[in-house]
């Protein structure tokens, strides 16, 4: 049996999931993790080469949403928002327990 959304055929369930709850739109095409950042180890280099580019990124995609462009707009917004979260994984590797003040 043959699973379709939309107009494309389902081949495995990670694309029936992609498909399906929409996993698959990005920002104007652009890897989520260019503004949230990867969900590996980075250096300071490349933390800081990749928060340039995604802060040029937004602010083109600001640009394009003032002058008219309705999907530009919510893209800039939508961008700008990954880039105040953290993936789970990094914060977690990151955690240093039992130094808090409830500690």
């Amino acid at each position: 049996m043959r699973s379709y959304i939309g107009h494309h055929q389902v081949v495995n369930a990670a694309e029936f999931e992609e498909l399906a709850f929409g996993l698959d739109e990005q920002p104007t095409g652009l890897d989520i993790e260019l503004f949230r950042g990867p969900l590996r180890p980075e250096s300071a280099a490349e933390r800081q080469a990749r928060e340039d580019a995604a802060r040029d990124i937004i602010a083109d995609l600001y640009e394009q949403g003032a002058a008219g462009d309705e999907t530009a707009a919510w893209d800039a917004l939508y961008a700008d928002a990954l880039t105040h979260t953290v993936p789970f994984l990094r914060a977690a590797a990151g955690a240093e327990y039992g130094t808090g003040e409830a500690a």
